[in-house]
C-alpha cells in the first residue's frame, strides 16, 4: 500500500480499512463495529497474502535443506527476525526469539531464568494490573523456590502506585515483572523508571509488550529492560505468532527451554550440546507461515508510522471518552493521564455480560469480563467491565454507533 501522510489519516479512515477485509463483513444483519483490538487485531491484505503466498509457492521446513524451497522459506522467515529487531530497537538480531506469542515468551523466562536464579527467600514483583499470564508463571516458579510473589498496588485512577514500588524493592527482589500498557484499562507504565529503580537493587525487569507493541513507540535499548515481550497477532499479525527479547549476556547464560530438533549442535547417547542463539531457544520445526507473515504485519505499521497512529487513536480515545461520559450512570474504569486507546466501564444496575449481548445484536464488538485480570477487578471491587478498544482501523462514526448502541441497550435493560 502507499504510504499515508499524516493528515491523511487523522482525517479519513477509509484507506486504511480497505486494507482489511474482515470490516466490510455483516454480523446479524448490521455492519461490523470492531472494537476488541485489545483481545485481537484484524489482518491486512498483506498479511494475508503473505500466508497465502507462502503455502503456495515455498512451503518448506527451514535451516536444514538445500533445496530452492527450503532456502526461500528459510531466508523469509530470518528477514522476521531482523525485523523484529528494528521495530523494538534490540542490538543484536540473536537476541529476539520467536514464540507463539507473550504468554510463551514469558513463560520461557520464568522456566528457565527465574528458576536458575530465583532462591529461597526471594521476591518477584508484579503490578497490579497484570494479565494472568505475567501472574501464574511467578507463582508457579515461586511455590517451587521458596520465593515470593509481591504485588505493587493500582491507585483509583488506574495507574501503579509509584511510592509503594519503591518501597517494595529491595534487595530481596531479584524479578520486576510489570505490563508496558494495561490491557484492561489502557494505562501506559512508566517502564523506563521502573527499569532504572529495579537496576538500583540488582533486579533484573521483564516488560510485557503485549498492548503496548501496536500503539507505542520504543527502543528495548534506551528502556534496559531485560526481557521483552509481544505477540504478533496484538500487532495486526497472525496467531501463534510473536518474540521474545533478551539481552545477549543473559540469553547465553540461560538453561535450554525445549529440547528437540534445531535447538542443538550434536546428540549422542554420552551427551547433548547445545546450539548458538537464537537457535538454542526455538526447538522444533517453528511456526514458518506465520513468523513470515508477521514480518508484513511490521512493515504494514512502519509505512503508516507510529507516531502517526498513535496520534490518530489518541483522537479517538479522546472523543470516545467525552462521548461515553456523557451517557447516565456509565462509570469508566481507569483514568491514568497516559492511556492507550482502552476504555474500560461499567454501567450501573447492568451486568456487562448482557451489555455485550445487546451490542452483539448490533453489531458491535467489545469484550466483556476480567479481561483475564481478576485481582485487578478484584481491586477496584467489581466482577469485571465492558471494553472498548480502538485501532489504526477504526473510525469516528464507529464511536457514534458504540454512544448510540449503548444508549439503547441500557434503556432496554433497566
Amino acid at each position: 500500500m502507499e504510504t499515508l501522510t499524516r493528515s491523511e489519516l487523522l482525517t479519513d479512515s477509509t484507506a486504511i480499512r480497505q486494507q482489511f477485509p474482515i470490516l466490510n463483513r455483516m454480523v446479524k444483519g448490521k455492519p461490523l463495529v470492531y472494537l476488541d483490538n485489545a483481545a485481537t487485531t484484524q489482518k491486512p491484505l498483506a498479511v494475508i497474502d503473505a500466508l497465502t503466498h507462502y503455502y503456495s509457492h515455498y512451503n518448506a521446513n527451514i535451516h536444514r535443506g538445500i533445496h530452492s524451497l527450503a532456502e526461500e522459506a528459510t531466508a523469509a522467515f530470518e528477514a522476521t527476525r531482523d525485523t523484529v529487531k528494528e521495530f523494538i530497537g534490540a542490538a543484536h538480531r540473536e537476541e529476539i526469539i520467536f514464540t507463539k506469542g507473550a504468554t510463551e515468551g514469558i513463560n520461557l523466562v520464568a522456566y528457565t531464568w527465574a528458576r536458575k536464579n530465583i532462591k529461597a527467600g526471594d521476591e518477584i514483583l508484579v503490578s497490579g494490573m497484570e494479565h494472568h499470564s505475567n501472574i501464574v508463571p511467578w507463582q508457579i516458579i515461586a511455590g517451587e523456590n521458596g520465593a515470593r510473589v509481591v504485588p505493587i498496588p493500582v491507585l483509583d485512577d488506574g495507574t501503579m502506585d509509584m511510592s509503594a514500588f519503591q518501597r517494595l524493592l529491595t534487595k530481596k527482589t531479584k524479578l520486576v515483572a510489570v505490563v508496558h500498557a494495561s490491557n484492561s484499562l489502557g494505562t501506559i507504565n512508566p517502564v523506563n523508571s521502573i527499569v532504572a529503580q529495579a537496576h538500583a537493587v540488582g533486579a533484573k525487569v521483564l516488560v510485557d509488550g503485549a498492548q503496548s507493541t501496536v500503539h507505542l513507540s520504543f527502543d528495548v535499548q534506551d528502556m534496559d529492560c531485560d526481557f521483552f515481550v509481544f505477540s504478533g497477532h496484538k500487532v495486526y499479525g497472525p496467531t501463534g505468532s510473536g518474540a521474545l527479547y533478551g539481552k545477549k549476556e543473559l540469553l547465553e547464560t540461560m538453561p535450554v527451554f525445549h529440547g528437540g530438533g534445531e535447538m542443538i549442535k550434536e546428540v549422542s547417547f554420552e551427551g547433548t550440546t547445545y546450539n548458538e542463539l537464537p537457535y538454542k531457544y526455538e526447538a522444533g520445526t517453528p511456526n514458518i507461515a506465520d513468523t513470515i507473515a508477521l514480518k508484513f504485519a511490521l512493515d504494514f505499521v512502519n509505512e503508516i508510522g507510529k507516531e502517526t497512529i498513535h496520534q490518530y487513536e489518541q483522537g479517538l480515545l479522546n472523543y470516545a471518552t467525552d462521548a461515553l461520559e456523557q451517557i447516565k450512570g456509565l462509570k469508566i474504569i481507569g483514568k491514568a493521564p497516559e492511556k492507550t486507546s482502552v476504555i474500560s466501564f461499567i454501567v450501573d444496575g447492568v451486568h456487562p455480560q448482557d451489555l455485550g449481548i445487546l451490542l452483539d445484536n448490533k453489531g458491535i464488538a467489545v469484550r466483556t469480563g476480567h479481561h483475564c485480570t481478576q485481582p485487578l477487578m478484584d481491586r477496584f471491587g467489581i466482577p469485571g467491565t465492558t471494553r472498548a478498544s480502538f485501532a489504526m482501523y477504526t473510525s469516528y462514526a464507529e464511536i457514534d454507533a458504540l454512544t448510540e448502541g449503548l444508549e439503547r441497550s441500557i434503556k432496554t435493560l433497566l
